[in-house]
């Protein structure tokens, strides 16, 4: 299907490695020309190389930290008009509720509620004037289902998604779309360095903790960067215009619900 984005310009946070990079990867195969950004220079270079020689487009490697100023001010520097944005930054790690001080907790919620906030703020007066603007957020599954040990990313992703569902109202009649994508448990490191984590409070080995995990899986495995990248892309197309202020739960099937 050609999602009618060629040509777009596209900014994805945290992309070197993981989801991001999926999600870059998918769009610049839809023909974006891509922002990558992640911390670590040499990752993300090899990255952006990767995906360029893939796809022929223009991928610009932008090494920052999102949750600061000057990370978002190096990220529009490189694209001062992005058509689509994804929104994507490392959660806390596993942690019992009882051991997350005040400082951890406001942490918590700059990096995975207020950063993406300020970006939004920052790029959407554009996307309103031109036309089109398509907002992806990555999230959590968690803010679906208690996950044990993320009630912090729980909670500042929860926010993340309350605070935005009256902004993707006003301003979907401008052509511009404000959705959340809700990954499960992705073979990505943030899944191994979990749980890895998780099986140290649990008080098991790694691969017990890991089989403990998939079982919970109704398709048998976990998901893929470049199947969850392949969601993003669309939701991000000229097709998903009517398509905003969703949260789009993408986890094989362990959330059970009937709706």
């Amino acid at each position: 299907m050609d999602l009618g984005i060629a040509g777009r310009k596209a900014i994805v946070c945290a992309s070197s490695r993981g989801l991001g990079k999926g999600c870059a990867r998918a769009l610049a195969e839809a023909g974006c020309d891509v922002v990558v950004n992640g911390r670590n220079e040499a990752v993300l270079a090899a990255t952006a190389k990767e995906i360029a020689d893939a796809t022929g487009r223009s991928v610009i490697p932008v090494v920052a930290d999102v949750s600061t100023r000057a990370g978002q001010d190096a990220l529009l520097a490189a694209c001062p008009e992005p058509d689509i944005l994804v929104n994507n930054n490392g959660g806390p790690p596993p942690k019992g509720f009882r051991e997350i001080g005040r400082e951890a907790m406001l942490e918590g919620v700059v990096q995975n509620m207020v950063t993406p906030i300020e970006l939004i703020q920052r790029v959407i007066d554009g996307m309103i004037a031109r036309r089109f603007g398509r907002i992806v957020n990555i999230t959590s599954a968690s803010v679906r289902t208690p996950i044990t040990g993320l009630d912090l990313s729980s909670g500042a992703r929860a926010g993340l998604t309350a605070f935005l569902a009256g902004v993707a109202r006003e301003v979907a009649g401008a052509n511009v779309t404000i959705n959340a994508i809700l990954p499960g448990m992705f073979d990505t490191d943030r899944l191994s360095s979990g749980t890895r984590k998780m099986a140290e409070m649990q008080g098991i080995d790694i691969e017990t903790a890991k089989r403990e995990r998939l079982r919970s899986v109704p398709a048998g495995r976990f998901g893929q960067p470049d199947e969850f990248g392949k969601l993003c892309a669309f939701l991000a197309s000229a097709h998903a215009g009517y398509i905003t202020g969703q949260n789009v739960l993408i986890d094989g099937g362990a959330f059970r619900s009937a709706f």
